[in-house]
């Protein structure tokens, strides 16, 4: 499913790199017309225009990818499905049932944890350095709510958080590193 949904996560890329290379020109304008809301406001327009993109372009790939995320999401943590027992979160793996929350999924919880924490440290890396961007310091925290997670989530929910978070990490590498 990742796969099919790799050209919006290409077409976000492409947009994240059309708003960074016009990061400079906007931190000018913002000094040059900060208190003048309108006139700011009039030149990002024209800003936009003259680049021939928005600050926008890269949203609508990622809202396009949020009804996806949501059915696995709640796919891994619904006890009933069709008002039958989800039968995923029946079934064990290394012992632990897939449906037990937190801690009393342990061992398991906290090898899940450690994958996600590593995953985490490996996304803050390779973010911009946080005084770059607005809110840059709880960005680079927001990786890090995926480890809190597991302690609330089934153990399903945990290993999903995972893989698509070490997908995503990986992707995103991988399209950054031509640019």
């Amino acid at each position: 499913m990742r796969l099919l949904l790799h050209p919006l996560v290409r077409s976000a890329a492409r947009g994240e790199r059309a708003r960074t290379a016009l990061l400079p020109e906007i931190r000018a304008l913002q000094e040059k017309h900060g208190r003048d809301r309108e006139r700011l406001a009039a030149e990002m327009t024209k800003l936009q225009q003259d680049s021939g993109t928005s600050l926008f372009v890269g949203c609508l790939p990622m809202l396009l990818q949020l009804p996806f995320f949501t059915v696995m999401y709640r796919l891994f943590t619904t006890a009933t499905i069709g008002g039958e027992p989800n039968s995923l979160l029946g079934a064990t793996l290394l012992g632990t049932p897939l449906g037990a929350h937190g801690l009393a999924g342990s061992p398991l919880v906290f090898v899940i944890a450690a994958g996600l924490a590593v995953v985490a440290w490996f996304s803050v890396r390779r973010q911009p350095a946080a005084a770059e961007v607005p809110g840059g310091k709880l960005l680079r925290l927001l990786p890090y709510g995926t480890v809190l997670a597991t302690l609330v989530v089934p153990q399903a929910a945990g290993i999903y958080l995972l893989t698509t978070t070490a997908w995503s990490a990986a992707e995103r590498a991988l399209l950054r590193r031509g640019s």
